[in-house]
């Protein structure tokens, strides 16, 4: 037996349209890293780009489960002594990019490194139920039908 790597030349990119209304946020970012890093593929080969094109829409219309909508923290610093600043999802959503907490989630999913950068660039993640990658035909992954907890209802 011997171990298959792909070259470049054999790799093939898709592109795959999630719709995040009502999903659950860890789940769906944890499906999207792996869309990303191509590991849903036979063919995937850790330093290589195998992985698809993803484009999210309705990311406003995201849901937490338990009290993580209010209770969670996400910490960041400003660099300076005494920077830490600290906010919630609650003030994120309902801010001027929603859709931060889903590219975030799925930012930390990947490892780090020049890959990383590489990959990154293939998320796509919109607010709206609109997306100007039309012309691309991305084909829709239902993920809601994919396990009864991926979803919560409103």
């Amino acid at each position: 037996m011997r171990t298959y790597s792909m070259k470049a030349s054999e790799i093939q990119k898709d592109w795959i349209l999630i719709d995040a209304e009502d999903l659950v946020v860890g789940r769906v970012a944890s499906l999207i890293a792996k869309i990303l890093r191509g590991k849903h593929k036979a063919t995937y080969t850790p330093h290589m780009d195998c992985g698809d094109y993803v484009v999210v829409i309705n990311a406003d219309k995201i849901k937490f489960t338990g009290k993580k909508y209010t209770d969670k923290r996400y910490y960041r610093h400003t660099g300076y002594p005494g920077g830490l600043k600290v906010t919630n999802p609650k003030e994120i959503m309902t801010g001027r990019f929603p859709e931060r907490v889903l590219y975030k989630a799925v930012e930390r999913m990947l490892p780090r490194g020049p890959l990383f950068r590489d990959i990154l660039v293939h998320l796509r993640i919109y607010s709206g139920n609109t997306h100007p990658h039309e012309a691309q035909q991305p084909k829709l992954l239902d993920v809601k039908s994919m396990n009864r907890k991926n979803s919560r209802a409103a």
